[in-house]
């Protein structure tokens, strides 16, 4: 019998000696990641802004170490990698949200939308690129259903998602046989981040825009940090080495509708 039969599938999507970072890792998708890819195996470097938070998770795991981080400082990037000297897996996740159609938006705002969504990952994936073609290593982009779809009143989010996708795309065509890059694209899933979102704009009416958020995702709830982090460990297995250059959603059907 082919050994492969009889492994349980815990076995599966293991990343034993592989070293992982996360950025934004100290919550929501970011966190559920970290505590992922640390229950397959990895070595995982948690980098956020929020460095106690950051600290208190890598308490929790073994094999993890918190980094400050901050996405859009060039010198704290370089900072940070200058601390590691061996790398498998990026996971480009720390983002933020606008809420506003283009006539809403102000310049100030969309700058900096963009510097966290777009330019963040620029340099975070510059940085780790002499690492990860070392390693033949793995990129993944946490992406959005804005990267492909248009969503009422998320004009700059939309803008800089759809960056996400196409630097994704681009960077798996320079480099194809010598690294890995695909892009997640969640739907709406509970995190901090959604909670914010209502608390800042629809404190009065929580409830009622909480149920139009399930509802435009057929499968009639919202995502979990835990389906997404399912998705980046797969994508970082040996499993999955024939995927590349790929936009997987992962959003309840809602971009299928």
């Amino acid at each position: 019998m082919d050994e492969r039969e009889v492994q349980p599938v815990t076995d599966s999507f293991r990343l034993e000696k592989k070293i992982a970072l996360i950025t934004g890792a100290a919550s929501g998708i970011g966190a559920a990641t970290a505590r992922e890819l640390s229950r397959a195996g990895a070595h995982v470097l948690i980098a956020d802004l929020n460095l106690s938070a950051a600290q208190s998770l890598a308490a929790e795991l073994p094999n993890a170490r918190a980094l400050a981080m901050d996405v859009t400082d060039s010198a704290s990037v370089a900072a940070v990698f200058r601390e590691i000297d061996h790398l498998d897996i990026l996971v480009n996740n720390a983002g933020i949200g606008l809420v506003g159609d283009i006539a809403h938006t102000s310049e100030e705002d969309f700058s900096r939308l963009m510097r966290v969504n777009v330019h963040g990952v620029f340099l975070v994936t510059q940085a780790a690129l002499p690492l990860l073609l070392a390693s033949h290593g793995s990129i993944i982009n946490i992406g959005s259903v804005a990267s492909t779809v248009g969503v009422k009143q998320r004009f700059a989010y939309c803008a800089s998602k759809g960056a996400v996708l196409a630097m994704t795309r681009q960077i798996a065509v320079d480099y194809p046989r010598e690294l890995r890059i695909n892009c997640i694209a969640p739907g709406t899933v509970q995190t901090p981040f959604v909670e914010g979102y209502l608390e800042k704009y629809h404190a009065h009416e929580k409830e009622k825009v909480r149920a139009e958020l399930v509802a435009r995702q057929p499968i009639g709830r919202l995502g979990t940090p835990e389906d997404i982090a399912s998705l980046v460990r797969y994508l970082s297995s040996c499993e999955a080495e024939f995927i590349n250059g790929a936009l997987i959603p992962i959003d309840g059907g809602w971009t299928a509708a």
